[in-house]
């Protein structure tokens, strides 16, 4: 599949048609064999066009996650996340790419109350974002409908451990899985993600040995955020790994700083404004030979 980005007469995409072949569900699936993904997986989050434009080369996942709602909308928490967002966004990120699997999040109230409600929601985000695949919060209590959208055509990934849509019964966002009863209901919700179709299970917040023990213990790849190296792959949010905001989580690696380059940027053109440096005649239009 091939996605066409927009005439650069009318945008800042690019130009040309970038012609190449998506990574699809089954390839995602495939890198774990015999228990092991020689290769891991790399997966980040994408909310827009140009991001996904900048990302795509390098992943093979871009996850439009419900996360937008905190880095994009400023919302305390992902709870308030609606369908239209999703969807919007999600669409923004499928037209930037061409190599990445990109997969929507469900918000929060989407999936829940029934396997039909979770497929009327999945539909609509696929339809209206081109997306690969959904992703949804939970265990156990979930692989009735992964196993209801699996077998109704639409991919699903599954996300057990912290699951943040769930902070008002956790009670915040603090890594899970302390407890033996707690880590063992964790490898049991990945067994029964698995075992229900999905094709791969983000794995976040928990502690080391419980991702150790999850991955070896499932099929299908797992994706950790807070979880261990010995994941089949790694996921973050983008904006937490590039440094735009001042607290990160302390499982990200802050790979460059770009709020501080952003504000430096900022500064000099306020004092070139202001000095009326800006713009000069290489900014300006003019009549031809002056």
């Amino acid at each position: 599949m091939s996605t066409f980005t927009i005439d650069s007469g009318t945008s800042r995409a690019t130009p040309t048609p970038v012609p190449g072949k998506r990574m699809t569900v089954p390839a995602i699936r495939a890198r774990k064999v015999n228990g092991l993904t020689a290769e891991p997986l790399v997966m980040l989050t994408a909310y827009t066009m140009r991001m996904a434009q900048l990302l795509d080369p390098h992943c093979e996942m871009l996850l439009v996650g419900d996360s937008l709602g905190q880095v994009i909308y400023g919302l305390p928490s992902t709870v308030p996340v609606t369908m239209e967002m999703m969807c919007a966004h999600g669409a923004a990120v499928v037209r930037g790419s061409w190599h990445a699997l990109v997969a929507v999040d469900m918000p929060f109230g989407s999936y829940e109350g029934s396997p039909e409600a979770a497929f009327a929601s999945a539909a609509r985000i696929m339809k209206e974002t081109g997306c690969a695949a959904v992703k949804l919060e939970g265990g156990a209590a979930m692989a009735e409908t992964i196993h209801f959208l699996t077998n109704r055509g639409i991919p699903v990934i599954g996300h057990v451990g912290l699951t943040p849509q769930a902070v008002n019964v956790l009670g915040g966002y603090g890594a899970r899985g302390k407890s033996a009863d707690e880590a063992k209901k964790i490898v049991g919700d990945a067994k029964a993600v698995a075992d229900a179709g999905a094709f791969c299970v983000v794995v976040e917040g928990v502690m080391e040995g419980i991702a150790d023990d999850l991955t070896k213990a499932v099929p299908i790849p797992t994706i950790g955020i807070g979880a261990s190296p010995n994941c089949d792959g790694q996921v973050l949010v983008t904006e937490d790994m590039l440094g735009l905001f001042e607290r990160t989580p302390r499982f990200v690696k802050r790979y460059d700083d770009l709020a501080a380059r952003i504000t430096t940027a900022a500064t000099t053109y306020r004092e070139e404004v202001r000095t009326r440096a800006f713009p000069t005649v290489e900014q300006t239009y003019r009549p031809k030979g002056e």
